[in-house]
């Protein structure tokens, strides 16, 4: 199992998010600041089985807006799970 740990831009979270969760992706949003894109980010969990890892970013790759000349629109972090419930 995967987590993927999405931090995007404001204005790229709702759509991201709309695709993912059409595309049977199970998403938490969390509200989050900091430097790493330096404007308003929205922070993505999202889980899934290895094999989904790909389809997945090529979903958030296909839905985030155009970025600007030198800029990135997204920073993606893939972890492994070692343990995984639902309580």
């Amino acid at each position: 199992m995967k987590l993927i740990i999405a931090i995007l831009r404001d204005d790229d979270s709702d759509p991201v998010t709309r695709s993912l969760t059409a595309g049977k992706y199970r998403v938490t949003r969390i509200a989050s600041t900091g430097g790493l894109l330096r404007r308003g980010v929205t922070t993505l969990l999202v889980g899934m089985e290895d094999g989904q890892v790909d389809a997945a970013i090529q979903v958030m790759k296909e839905t985030c807006g155009p970025a600007p000349e030198g800029e990135k629109r997204a920073t993606v972090f893939v972890v492994p799970v070692e343990r995984y419930e639902q309580i």
